[in-house]
């Protein structure tokens, strides 16, 4: 695997080692145990590759990994239109930053039939296609391991289902990592990924029954980043046609009143005829209400 040198100052190892450990972090029981038990989770499974989106969830897992194995840790970043172009950069400089043992390998979900039709199990085919892709970095027994927190296994998300079953790992809920577990960790330990605002594959901004397509996902692509360069970080563009429907933080929807000809132009500008605001706000995985109330509750990985 490529390995990505970094210039920076080493982060530290330990949350005692935090210039100031109070500073920006947020109310969380204390993660110690937890770290120390996610720490031997992956001395068990070592050597593993982690599943890296960039996301704070699998961030957090690639720099423990890094931090507890050394060269028995890999990560790698499947690219594709589904993957927002900012995501990947941050990927690449997370690497350079933290010195991971990185690659990024490309994905074509689009090209199975069974994922771009987009039914209510399109994240079980995605999920296929990235441990295919990563299966060459498993040739030496490594386990491919995901950054799957206890939050998730709440939500309808048939992603984790693919996984498991071609035996991917999940040693963050087998730490008893929550959300907010793994934010507090990554604060205390100094990592700038603590507050990232959540993420999630570009498919997800687009209603179940609606096909996938490259177009489709440029299109959101565009949109959220031209939004994100206006000043809004936690932020979706739900595609309809031609129309866009933006989430933002309930405490954006004034800037986004605020600042109406600038955020129509945005959205114009990325394909876009009619610009819509949803005046409930950002809600992650709101689309998922669609899907029909037969759908189990255990199947893991859905629209966000």
């Amino acid at each position: 695997m490529t390995v990505y040198a970094s210039n920076r100052r080493r982060l530290p190892r330990h949350p005692e080692e935090v210039e100031d450990p109070d500073a920006a972090r947020p109310p969380a029981p204390a993660v110690a145990p937890s770290l120390e038990r996610l720490r031997g989770r992956l001395r068990e499974l070592a050597p593993v590759v982690v599943a890296f989106s960039g996301g704070a969830d699998s961030a957090f897992l690639a720099w423990v990994a890094n931090d507890t194995l050394g060269e028995q840790a890999g990560a790698v970043t499947a690219v594709s239109p589904s993957l927002a172009p900012e995501e990947e950069r941050d990927c690449r400089l997370l690497a350079g930053e933290w010195g991971l043992r990185w690659t990024a390998v490309a994905t074509d979900e689009l090209a199975d039939p069974a994922y771009s039709a987009n039914d209510g199990r399109r994240c079980y085919w995605c999920k296929s296609a990235l441990l295919d892709a990563l299966a060459p970095y498993t040739e030496g027994g490594a386990t491919v391991v995901l950054g799957v927190n206890l939050d998730d296994l709440g939500d309808h998300r048939p992603g984790q289902e693919a996984a498991a079953e071609r035996g991917a790992a999940f040693p963050l809920v087998d730490a008893g990592f929550t959300k907010a577990d793994v934010r507090a960790a990554s604060a205390r330990l100094g990592l700038r990924t603590w507050d990232k605002p959540a993420a999630a594959c570009l498919a997800s901004r687009v209603p179940y029954g609606t096909p996938v397509t490259v177009g489709v996902l440029s299109s959101v692509a565009r949109a959220e980043s031209a939004l994100r360069a206006l000043g809004f970080a936690q932020l979706r563009v739900r595609h309809y046609g031609d129309l866009a429907r933006i989430e933002v933080e309930v405490s954006d929807l004034d800037k986004v009143v605020d600042e109406r000809e600038a955020v129509v132009a945005a959205v114009r500008a990325a394909g876009y005829r009619y610009v819509t605001l949803d005046l409930e706000g950002f809600r992650s995985g709101n689309l998922n209400g669609a899907l029909a109330a037969t759908t189990s509750p255990t199947a893991s990985g859905g629209s966000r």
